[in-house]
């Protein structure tokens, strides 16, 4: 895993009386940085520049050249996040199963019952172990955090099996309100990535009285059908080869017969800097195995191009996402700097946020699965925006 300097959090301080910040010394400083660079194994040539870079920081704290604001918030985050190695962990408390709505959805919970409500949004294809290491950082600030499989995903299942497999945007998001409904939460935090980006904007531009602030990795992914059925520029439709290959059902055979090897590609063409393990890989991977797994992506896929129906009774919900909503509740959107997979600029959405909001570039070579590559800059967003 590569080593982000930009990763290491701000100097602790303690209260020596009112006023008063005591620091290390710059040269206990330039040491601990000398042992977090040898230790993550990637000394290179940029070395000296960081530890000038980091020496004139504490020097200019020490003599309070620099003020106390945030650079990205207004106001400090109530519980600082630790800095943690991704991979850290690699597993779950044993998971829960909840009937909500159309489906028995398998979660992960962690933290306390009684504090604030984070919902964790993956997208494909990954699963909820995209978030094992941001989960216990988000608990260990104290709050409850799910982290659901998507319907198609791991331990979650259609309650009926003459439900439609249903893949449309508007029944990912209409999936969140309904867990939130069984669990008894009336508002939470939602973050997410990929198709949970997708979800956790919808829910926040049609429901924001369910969305008490929203984190989206690559920003507003709200779409229609009638956006896409216009072309794209040919270096851009490239990009989008496997939503063709699911088109056809040569695809369709394909990605059934070879959905491990087929999304391990994925991964690898999303995040070309991101060493991750087989052993990581396969985690994730057997939620693959979902019975309805395959009929979900290809029906995701093929509505995007309108190849495919969705269900009349979303129909009212599309209209109003075709028109590109604004999203009015306070909004952090990332982006990892490697990010390999589709994604809009940053700059085509930024007038889609109307609330408090501030985008943020997660350098390293961070690629689309941003929070299992960057679990510290992902659960920071998290405590951030919800003290905007």
């Amino acid at each position: 895993m590569r080593y982000n300097p930009a990763s290491i959090t701000g100097l602790q301080s303690s209260t020596a009386g009112p006023n008063l910040l005591t620091l290390p010394s710059l040269d206990d400083v330039q040491g601990l940085l000398e042992v977090v660079i040898k230790v993550s194994g990637e000394i290179h040539h940029g070395r000296r520049r960081f530890l000038g870079a980091a020496s004139m920081t504490v020097a200019a704290a020490q003599f309070g050249i620099f003020g106390h604001a945030d650079a990205q918030s207004s106001k400090a985050a109530p519980n600082a996040v630790p800095p943690i190695e991704p991979g850290t962990h690699t597993s779950f408390a044993p998971l829960n199963q909840i009937d909500a709505g159309l489906l028995n959805v398998g979660y992960a919970e962690a933290g306390p019952a009684g504090g604030p409500a984070v919902i964790l949004l993956h997208g494909w294809p990954y699963d909820i172990y995209s978030f094992v290491d941001v989960a216990p950082l988000l608990a260990s600030a104290g709050y409850r955090v799910i982290v659901p499989y998507l319907r198609g995903y791991g331990t979650t299942r259609f309650l009926s099996n003459e439900a439609f497999r249903n893949g449309q945007p508007a029944a990912l998001a209409v999936d969140v309100t309904t867990l939130m409904d069984a669990l008894k939460i009336q508002k939470a935090i939602l973050a997410g990535f990929d198709w949970g980006a997708r979800s956790a904007d919808i829910v926040a531009a049609l429901w924001p009285e369910r969305c008490k602030a929203l984190v989206s990795v690559s920003g507003y992914l709200i779409g229609s059908q009638e956006a896409g059925k216009r072309p794209l520029p040919p270096s851009a439709e490239l990009q989008w080869w496997y939503q063709y290959y699911f088109a056809t059902n040569r695809g369709q055979l394909g990605y059934s017969e070879n959905r491990h090897d087929f999304n391990k590609l994925i991964w690898k063409l999303a995040s070309p800097h991101w060493n991750f393990t087989d052993a990581a890989f396969d985690r994730t991977a057997a939620s693959f195995h979902n019975p309805d797994h395959v009929g979900i992506v290809i029906h995701n896929y093929r509505w995007r191009l309108d190849l495919a129906k969705g269900e009349s009774k979303y129909d009212e919900l599309e209209k109003r996402l075709a028109k590109g909503p604004v999203i009015t509740v306070p909004t952090i959107t990332l982006e990892g700097d490697a990010n390999g997979a589709p994604h809009p600029d940053a700059n085509s959405y930024a007038k889609k946020f109307s609330g408090k909001y501030t985008h943020r570039v997660v350098t390293g070579g961070v690629g689309h699965n941003l929070p299992q590559e960057a679990p510290q800059a992902f659960a920071k967003a998290v405590v951030d925006v919800d003290g905007f």
